[in-house]
């Protein structure tokens, strides 16, 4: 997965990080990501005091009855644990709170990177 330094570890302003301008973007940037480095999802930052951060997957539609196509979003902690995971639908992803830090101008996403 992407190795991200925690806003613990290093302040945001040391790390160049891109805007997201619409929450539609979002979905591309997950899919972008995994496109071209072939691993699973995307990290996010939401630039407020707590500066939090958040990987985000793309789920397919599963076939045995599991979970629907989606976002998966999980919080991660230091150094990149897993704290939670939602499986969300589309329209409980709208009311998360990465649609509202990208809503405020807050939500940033690291350039990919296809060297480990």
């Amino acid at each position: 997965m992407h190795k991200f330094p925690q806003p613990t570890s290093q302040p945001l302003r040391r790390v160049r990080l891109l805007s997201v301008q619409a929450p539609e973007d979002i979905e591309y940037l997950v899919k972008e990501s995994e496109v071209l480095t072939g691993r699973s999802g995307r990290t996010f930052v939401i630039a407020s005091a707590d500066r939090l951060v958040y990987r985000v997957h793309w789920q397919p539609l599963t076939e045995s009855g599991g979970h629907a196509a989606g976002p998966v979003v999980e919080r991660l902690g230091h150094p990149g644990e897993v704290l939670s995971r939602q499986h969300l639908q589309l329209w409980e992803f709208l009311e998360h709170s990465l649609v509202e830090a990208q809503a405020a101008g807050q939500l940033f996403t690291p350039p990919v990177r296809t060297t480990p």
